[in-house]
């Protein structure tokens, strides 16, 4: 699916509609912190079911909650990285591998102006990137956003890779990650960690590091279970 983060302007939500049924891709959500007016799509020729049939979230945890991979697009520029960076045309096989276990992808795509920020890359597992020209002052830093869509979209079809798929997923969906990073962060509060090593726990340092762990669903029950017992015992528990 396609996530758009803080799309300002609804043309260029049409313009990536538009992308998205002219590749067969029908699973829209876009995050903004208010209404966003699809009826001004005028620039979704033809993809007014694709516009119909977009999810408004308020948050991107909300957004991807269903979803076992997400990956956030970046211009890259002087941006200090702290995940993974794939090209597009090399992105593509790790994509079919997640669809292929049951998974669902969603590729995230941030505001016309600066891209997605650090926080929001915070909910990312790695990041992909289009490779322009290589003189930086005779192109802009980044492209438009619908045409930033539209050859991701081209990319991974011409591949003969999709990112629609979902399925049974047997990876952990970012709805249970973000309730163990909830619930690791109590612990770590619990204990004195947070008070002790605050340059350590950052929420989105925190997110990241569990994203890296690269847990199943019944992982997280497990880790879940592990931590409430430690957060027990750290409020005064006793041992059977």
């Amino acid at each position: 699916m396609v996530v758009l983060v803080r799309a300002r302007n609804p043309n260029n939500i049409g313009a990536a509609a538009r992308a998205m049924h002219d590749f067969g891709f029908v699973h829209l959500r876009v995050v903004n912190d208010y209404a966003v007016p699809f009826e001004t799509a005028r620039s979704a020729v033809d993809a007014s079911a694709v516009v119909a049939g977009a999810g408004s979230f308020g948050s991107i945890a909300e957004a991807v909650a269903d979803c076992t991979l997400v990956l956030g697009t970046t211009a890259v520029g002087d941006r200090d990285l702290q995940h993974p960076l794939h090209e597009l045309a090399d992105a593509g096989g790790m994509i079919e591998a997640e669809v292929g276990r049951g998974g669902r992808v969603a590729l995230l795509f941030g505001s016309e102006k600066t891209g997605l920020s650090n926080d929001e890359l915070s909910y990312c597992h790695w990041l992909l990137t289009i490779p322009m020209a290589e003189h930086p002052e005779v192109r802009h830093p980044s492209m438009n956003l619908g045409q930033a869509v539209a050859v991701c979209l081209y990319e991974l079809v011409r591949q003969g890779h999709l990112i629609d798929g979902s399925g049974s997923h047997a990876a952990a969906e970012l709805g249970e990650v973000e309730r163990l990073t909830a619930l690791l962060t109590e612990v770590l509060q619990a204990t004195g960690y947070m008070k002790r090593h605050p340059s350590n726990c950052d929420e989105g340092q925190i997110r990241r590091l569990v994203l890296r762990m690269g847990l199943r669903a019944e992982d997280v029950k497990v880790w879940m279970g592990i931590l409430r017992q430690v957060l027990w015992k750290v409020r005064g528990g006793r041992a059977d």
